[in-house]
């Protein structure tokens, strides 16, 4: 491969993944400037005001974000299939959430998408597969082993990340006025409840929980920055066999 081949697909490379985090932004940055907009008015009669102001930036986040996906498969790029079920899990919570007027789905939907990640990382692991190998071989070469450790890592990370979603909606959203129950499964009492030593449901305060979305893509960026080492450190370069076919 010469030069200016590496050169082009290396750009090629840095445009499709500044696409794609552009992409994951733009619809949580447009969610959180309608909610925060959209809460400290009162038009169309109510319509649109302080509680109906999360259902309007949900329909905003789920309209950019399968605007992305559509504009990606119109041009033929690559979709991962984790991609897929992730969006398709956040556009059936959220649409559900908006035409049942129930804001518990919209807390809880962070929560579904990213344990489902996790699962998607850790179930194919038991039968010998690795998820995020096949994600991403044709950008990294990368041993085995080191695929496995990046895959176990992030696979905590979506954990730890649907259990604090879990500790943000439950402190700062308010408590609701009858048990939620969702597919025949408890997920919050009544009003104020405490659990392993915290008080939940005790704030009127929906409004850190929606803003914290911009600082979840942050951790995001964090984690996988604090990675980045160590997948160079283990990436291998192409063998000379390899480069002469290039």
């Amino acid at each position: 491969m010469t030069d200016s081949a590496k050169q082009e697909n290396g750009l090629g490379t840095a445009a499709g993944k500044a696409n794609q985090i552009w992409g994951d932004f733009i619809p949580v940055i447009a969610f959180v400037l309608v909610y925060n907009v959209f809460r400290r008015v009162d038009l169309m009669n109510g319509l649109i005001n302080k509680d109906t102001a999360i259902f309007w930036a949900t329909g905003v986040l789920l309209a950019l974000m399968l605007g992305f996906l559509a504009m990606q498969i119109i041009r033929r790029e690559r979709v991962s299939q984790m991609m897929v079920f992730s969006s398709a899990i956040v556009g059936g919570f959220g649409l559900i959430g908006i035409l049942l007027q129930e804001k518990a789905f919209i807390y809880v939907k962070p929560t579904i998408q990213q344990l489902f990640m996790a699962g998607m990382i850790f179930v194919p692991m038991l039968f010998g597969k690795n998820l995020w190998k096949s994600l991403f071989s044709k950008v990294f070469d990368l041993p085995d082993f080191a695929w496995r450790t990046l895959a176990i890592r992030w696979g905590l990370f979506f954990i730890a990340m649907a259990i604090w979603n879990e500790y943000l909606w439950r402190t700062f959203a308010p408590g609701f006025d009858s048990p939620l129950v969702m597919a025949g499964i408890p997920v919050a009492p009544a009003g104020t409840y405490d659990f392993l030593g915290l008080t939940f449901g005790a704030k009127d305060a929906e409004d850190v929980w929606a803003n914290w979305k911009l600082g979840n893509m942050v951790i995001v960026l964090v984690f996988g920055a604090l990675n980045t080492p160590y997948t160079l450190k283990h990436l291998r370069e192409p063998t000379s066999s390899e480069a002469a076919s290039a």
